[in-house]
């Protein structure tokens, strides 16, 4: 044998017997895929005699939990299928040892295992690649295709809840009869669990799985007289993982909500400053409710619990919009328009400032207000108060009281004079005279004197005002009170509902089995 130009009659000559080897090998799975193809029917189920029932075992293998979507659906892998196929069965001593055949699967009897909860209507798979077949004639198919299970998803506690989805396997045309479905084993135990690779597991950044039992089942709406279809179900029950509602969602809302509490330390006559403020926090509140409504899964059987929660922080705004507007009202009452009953003087004057720790001041004694009531009926001591007592109403105390000193002074001095008598060089009709005015310059004094108090209760007339004022004070601090109790109460009551909502420590309620591989 020759070489190329600049090559090595020894390294062609190992290349040629490697060629032919490979070629041998090669002709050695064709020789006994051909052998094992000879007659035969991939319709047939493999079953020596008509009462014999094929084994086909199920084994589960995620790698990763894909997802749970808005449409109720998880997406899962199928699982490996193994069976055992007499008319596959071969000597490796007659093929030069060759262990493994590997033969396109629709050359080869399936038993049509379908995902039985299908939620999108594909049960084709995306490739049908090679199964493996050993010489016992047993089958290995793990067909690469994603299947999407109806998983019904309940919102009660979301985003703190957990969900238990199901993956249903069952033969779409032979019974227990015929096929028998059953977990696949492994050193002789049953592999009653999804199996997980750590080493190959991706972690899901929104579910965790809790549990990932396998179980069984027969058909009970099969026909009495036949075995039934079996079925195999493989469990997963998987939480949710509330980080990202936490802070994106409850705490911006927690946040803002606060805002609106903080509105009652304003005064209690600032109730429009109060309103606008609440409206921004509702506004604020309703676009967070929109971007959940976004996120849950669009079902009317439960109300999720953030949608409650995000609910009842509306409600607590409004009720505090209103609480701002009554306390507004309250506020700029006045005697002219409202009367205070004695029970609402000692509610909110006396006994609540005293409980609430407030300071207030004292209401008006009685005789003041007696007299503030004789000047609302505009008389006092029987004098009807004329258009110029009227006008000095209106006056500046600091000259009202001036004018009235002076007038006291010279009624004062002309009364004396007629006391002591008429001076050397008055006339007596001066003096008759004089003493003859005398009544209508008391009354004048009087007149006079009515109308300094008057201006002087003038003067404290806002003191009506000032105890209404102080009752929308008193007012205000009861509604911040409860509103802050409210927020609280119901903050809090959304964790210890979400506490309280665990996934169950079994997977089974009465079955003591944890369906996990045992600890070595």
């Amino acid at each position: 044998m020759f070489s190329g130009p600049g090559g090595s009659p020894h390294l062609t000559l190992w290349g040629s017997l490697l060629a032919v080897a490979g070629a041998e090998a090669r002709n050695q799975e064709e020789r006994l895929l051909a052998d094992l193809m000879h007659n035969y029917n991939p319709h047939l189920r493999p079953a020596e005699h008509d009462s014999d029932v094929v084994n086909v075992s199920l084994k589960l293998t995620l790698t990763n939990l894909i997802s749970l979507v808005r449409e109720q659906g998880l997406a899962t892998p199928l699982p490996l299928q193994q069976w055992c196929d007499y008319r596959l069965r071969w000597d490796p001593q007659d093929y030069e040892g060759l262990w493994v055949l590997r033969v396109p699967s629709t050359m080869v009897w399936r038993p049509d295992v379908v995902l039985e909860n299908n939620v999108d209507g594909v049960f084709e798979v995306a490739l049908y690649c090679n199964v493996l077949v050993s010489p016992d004639g047993c089958v290995y198919w793990l067909p690469p295709a994603i299947f999407r299970s109806s998983c019904p998803v309940s919102v009660t506690y979301f985003p703190f809840d957990w969900q238990n989805c199901s993956l249903v396997f069952q033969s779409q045309t032979y019974s227990t009869n015929e096929i028998n479905l059953q977990l696949s084993q492994e050193d002789g135990q049953t592999i009653e669990w999804i199996f997980i690779d750590p080493e190959a597991f991706t972690e899901n950044g929104e579910w965790a799985i809790r549990h990932r039992p396998a179980k069984m089942l027969l058909d009970v709406a099969a026909p009495a007289e036949e075995a039934g279809h079996q079925k195999v179900v493989f469990y997963v029950l998987i939480q949710r993982k509330p980080l990202f509602y936490v802070i994106n969602i409850i705490a911006p809302c927690v946040l803002i909500s606060s805002v609106a509490i903080l509105i009652y330390f304003l005064p209690a006559k600032a109730g429009g400053q109060k309103c606008t403020v609440a409206i921004n926090v509702l506004l604020a509140q309703t676009v967070f409710l929109f971007l959940v409504a976004k996120k849950v899964p669009e079902t009317s059987q439960a109300v999720p619990l953030i949608s409650k929660y995000l609910t009842f922080l509306l409600a607590v705004t409004i009720l505090i919009v209103v609480n701002a507007v009554v306390v507004l009202n309250v506020s700029l009452r006045s005697p002219h328009t409202h009367s205070m009953a004695h029970g609402v003087r000692k509610v909110f004057l006396r006994l609540l400032p005293q409980l609430l720790r407030m300071h207030v001041r004292p209401p008006a004694p009685a005789a003041v207000r007696d007299t503030r009531r004789q000047l609302q009926n505009g008389s006092s001591l029987g004098w009807p108060i004329t258009a110029g007592e009227d006008i000095a109403l209106c006056l500046p105390r600091s000259e009202l009281l001036f004018r009235q000193r002076q007038r006291n002074g010279l009624v004062r001095a002309a009364l004396e004079k007629l006391e002591k008598g008429p001076e050397p060089g008055q006339s007596q009709e001066l003096c008759g005279s004089l003493k003859q005015a005398a009544p209508a310059i008391q009354a004048c004094v009087e007149a006079c004197n009515l109308i300094a108090l008057a201006r002087h209760q003038q003067s404290h007339f806002d003191s009506g005002s000032e105890e209404w004022f102080l009752v929308g004070r008193v007012l205000d601090r009861v509604c911040f009170l409860a509103m802050l109790s409210l927020f609280v109460c119901g903050t809090a009551g959304i964790f210890l509902m979400a506490h309280y909502n665990q996934v169950p420590a079994l997977p089974f309620p009465g079955d003591p089995r944890s369906y996990l591989p045992s600890p070595d």
